[in-house]
């Protein structure tokens, strides 16, 4: 049976095809019964065709997303901006989610404006704060009935002084991982075989896995990166076990770095943090590794676009990527590269399933 795909590029010859499973084994074992747009996308998925200064453009130059519906959330500033403009210049409909409505609309001007071949906006408040708003958000997109080919988990807070949700969550974790937990599973049934849902992660996974038995630091001594570090292993855990739970039925769930990027998600790092940060990321590295530079807003775009339209879903699907490639599990220290064992950990992304749905009392 094939596996719908949600690409509009040429396809290759069946010479082509071949070439390439006679070059990629890891390719050829899922090729049997696949299209040839599906092999041919696969190959530039492990053949790394893209890399960490790649940018939006580059990554969707010449694919044409026309009658594709992505839900992006946090769609008012940075990487969600991006994400939108880039996908509708390629034809794609967004429904942009974000908390303040007036500032997404000035902010998303320019995506209406690039918007071409059939590609739209439209906006739907979201405060995933607050778990009513989530809730109200996600029934009215489930009453529109309206299916999606793309969830872009893409909003998020980082490295925030301790508050609390308005469900009493600590706002880190509320907000990154409970907030879009409940908004994706309120939506699954929207999400069509061979759509995929796509977390925004962090290289931050590493400062911390997820503390099960004290979520909300009630008995935990509070830093900001330690919260951080949670909330972004747990995004990375749900979509290894979201992906788990779909992937029979065609739907596939991937994690994401976008990489370093000065934008709003930065504001309560000062300058004396962020120089700090910079210099242990550097020391933590190889000899004859580059210096830690930051990307811009289209670079840091690029994996979220990638992973969402461009990489081949078996090769994605249950795995955390960065650079526009999947990322290796690497078990050291420094923050710079690779994903640690216990983010991707499917018994680990079991437990925190449980303990999601009991945190928000509802079952999924």
């Amino acid at each position: 049976m094939e596996e719908p795909s949600i690409y509009k590029r040429e396809a290759p010859s069946a010479c082509e095809a071949s070439s390439i499973l006679a070059k990629n084994p890891t390719i050829a074992k899922y090729a049997e019964c696949r299209p040839f747009q599906t092999i041919l996308e696969m190959e530039k998925t492990m053949a790394g065709t893209f890399g960490a200064t790649s940018t939006t453009d580059e990554v969707l130059a010449g694919m044409d997303l026309s009658g594709k519906r992505i839900l992006v959330t946090g769609a008012s500033a940075g990487l969600g901006v991006e994400t939108a403009r880039a996908l509708a210049a390629r034809g794609a409909h967004i429904v942009g989610a974000a908390r303040d409505l007036k500032k997404a609309r000035a902010a998303t001007e320019q995506v209406l404006e690039q918007a071409t071949n059939g590609g739209g906006l439209e906006l739907i408040e979201l405060d995933l704060a607050s778990l009513a708003s989530v809730r109200a958000c996600a029934d009215a997109l489930v009453s529109a009935g309206k299916p999606f080919d793309v969830i872009i988990a893409n909003a998020g807070v980082m490295a925030c002084p301790k508050s609390q949700t308005s469900d009493g969550f600590e706002t880190q974790f509320g907000t990154n991982h409970l907030g879009h937990f409940v908004l994706v599973n309120r939506i699954a049934s929207l999400l069509k075989p061979g759509s995929r849902l796509v977390n925004l992660s962090s290289a931050g996974h590493r400062f911390s896995d997820v503390n099960l038995d004290d979520p909300n630091f009630e008995h935990t001594p509070y830093t900001e990166f330690g919260a951080y570090g949670r909330s972004k292993t747990a995004n990375i855990l749900f979509a290894v076990e979201f992906d788990r739970r779909h992937k029979e039925r065609g739907v596939r769930a991937t994690a994401l770095h976008p990489g370093a990027i000065e934008t709003e998600l930065g504001r309560y790092l000062t300058p004396e943090v962020r120089e700090a940060l910079i210099a242990s990321i550097n020391a933590s590295q190889p000899a004859g590794m580059p210096a830690f530079s930051y990307k811009t807003i289209p670079q840091g775009a690029a994996t979220s676009v990638w992973a969402s339209v461009v990489a081949a879903p078996e090769a994605i699907g249950g795995h955390y990527c960065e650079d526009c490639h999947v990322a290796e599990v690497i078990d050291g220290e420094g923050i710079r590269g690779g994903v640690r064992p216990y983010a991707i950990d499917p018994e680990n992304a079991k437990a925190l399933w449980a303990k999601s749905e009991e945190l928000v009392s509802e079952r999924f």
